[in-house]
């Protein structure tokens, strides 16, 4: 027995050496002066979980992520922005990602949002004169846009518009639940904007901006949600792929410390957020799909549409005003020169045409209007400067006869032929039909001869033997242009409205 507690003395002896050599071993190594708590909190198991604590400061979670289908440069630096070269008019796909996480923005699911896509400036100079290079681009490429969408190969895209006085945004509604891409072509290239052109020049950059709106309580979509960007530049067809190229051979050359200084060139294009473009949004109502775009921008004036029971252009005698047609005077002044854009529906032009007179714009030939606006609304001003009505499909002349009581059946008009029975001769009224309908013979007649439209039951035809036919689109269609008629009014057998016999 006491060999053994012997045995166990020993043992526990040597335990207790070896623990106390094993310490000094430590304090031989580090010393007194080499331990630090920074060390230590800087070794990388503390780091990676210091990196996963939530900061007070973190960025909030985007609700959504876009992403455009183009590679990256290889000759961008570690820390700067990522830039990708473009082809003038290839279609790339931008796809539109939704990034919420569950429960987030529940406001808008099951919702459409809006995002307009444009092409800006990059350099905070070209930022400042962006209309005047914008115009002086347009003024070389009459009819041209900056942006469009390629609307058959896009997905998910709903309503599509364009503003004409911003040639370099779309925009669309689409949901974020569904897949959605929406395809750009970018017509201009980078060296169209640099001071001088001898060739070499090194063009100047652009961005590829995407802003999403979602619905107020008006139902428009003016309610900012997201906004990202990314630097671009472009190049004429073939010219990025040539580019690209040439910085990854570049890249190549370099020795493997020089490439560690450089980020790789990725697939994909990944727009970072940034501030939402300066510029009021086009306001979306949730309405018909017909109806027309309401856009708020200074640039884009507003224009009525004329009311159904106007009558044509052409007749100057029933009472609809005609400031819509007015010809514009060689002797009015810029402001009325103005101020004829607006009602006229150029609102768009009044910025390029603000140093013009009368007699300014009317110098101006077809080819320069075309030249100067494209040539939809080019030909459109020319016509409207010449005073050029569209020319009706029917003309008839149309004369009310004398205040009398005509049967309804069989009695010929007094005095017959082109005089009243007083002597007086008849006076007609020419009706131009834009529709050959039998509504709008009836409501044209109201028109010019005062009835009230809603009073006319109905628009008979004196035929044969005094028997009255029903005038109906089919014999409307088959009137002969020019042709004269004779009309007198009659109460309806049940005493509510009139009818109109013409003869």
């Amino acid at each position: 027995m006491a060999w053994v507690l012997k045995m166990d003395e020993v043992i526990e002896s040597g335990l207790v050496h070896d623990f106390d050599a094993s310490l000094s071993g430590i304090g031989q190594e580090l010393g007194a002066g080499a331990y630090s708590m920074s060390d230590v909190l800087a070794l990388p198991i503390f780091k990676q979980e210091d990196s996963s604590l939530p900061l007070d400061g973190e960025t909030k979670h985007p609700p959504f992520q876009y992403v455009m289908c183009a590679a990256t440069s290889p000759a961008v630096k570690l820390h700067d922005e990522t830039l990708t070269y473009l082809n003038q008019g290839q279609s790339y796909e931008i796809r539109m990602l939704d990034n919420r996480k569950m429960g987030d923005m529940p406001e808008i699911t099951g919702k459409l949002v809006k995002s307009i896509i444009r092409v800006v400036f990059h350099d905070r100079r070209l930022q400042y004169t962006e209309h005047q290079q914008l115009e002086g681009w347009k003024w070389n490429r009459p009819g041209d846009r900056l942006l469009d969408l390629d609307i058959p190969m896009s997905v998910g895209i709903i309503d599509t518009r364009t503003n004409p006085s911003q040639l370099n945004a779309v925009e669309f509604l689409w949901d974020p639940a569904k897949r959605t891409s929406a395809f750009i072509q970018v017509h201009c290239i980078s060296t169209e904007f640099t001071p001088r052109k001898h060739g070499g020049e090194k063009g100047v950059p652009f961005r590829i901006q995407v802003d999403t709106f979602k619905q107020n309580e008006n139902g428009e979509y003016t309610d900012h949600l997201h906004s990202a960007s990314c630097q671009i530049k472009v190049f004429k067809p073939k010219g990025a792929d040539r580019k690209q190229k040439t910085d990854r051979e570049k890249m190549e050359k370099r020795t493997a410390h020089e490439k560690e200084k450089y980020q790789p060139s990725y697939d994909t294009t990944i727009l970072t957020e940034c501030s939402p473009w300066p510029d009021t949004p086009t306001a979306y109502v949730n309405s018909s799909p017909s109806t027309a775009p309401a856009f708020t921008s200074p640039q884009q004036g507003t224009c009525s549409v004329p009311d159904s029971n106007s009558s044509s252009p052409n007749h100057q005698g029933d009472g609809v005003s005609q400031a819509s047609i007015e010809q514009l005077q060689p002797s009015a002044t810029i402001q009325e020169t103005q101020q004829w854009l607006l009602k006229n529906r150029f609102s768009s032009y009044t910025r390029l045409f603000s140093n013009f007179s009368g007699a300014d714009l009317l110098k101006l030939t077809k080819e320069d209007l075309v030249q100067i606006c494209g040539a939809a609304d080019g030909i459109r001003l020319y016509n409207s400067l010449k005073s050029r009505s569209v020319r009706p499909r029917l003309t008839i002349y149309v004369c009310q006869e004398q205040p009398s009581s005509p049967p309804l059946q069989g009695q010929q008009p007094a005095g017959g032929g082109g005089d009243s029975g007083g002597g007086t001769p008849y006076v007609y009224h020419a009706i131009y039909l834009e529709e050959m309908v039998a509504s709008e013979v009836a409501r044209k007649l109201a028109l010019v001869f005062n009835i009230p439209f809603h009073q006319i039951n109905q628009v008979y035809r004196q035929g044969p033997t005094g028997i009255h036919i029903l005038v109906s689109d089919q014999m409307v269609q088959n009137f002969q242009d020019e042709s004269c008629f004779l009309f007198f009014t009659v109460k309806a057998e049940n005493g509510d409205g009139i009818h109109i016999v013409l003869k």
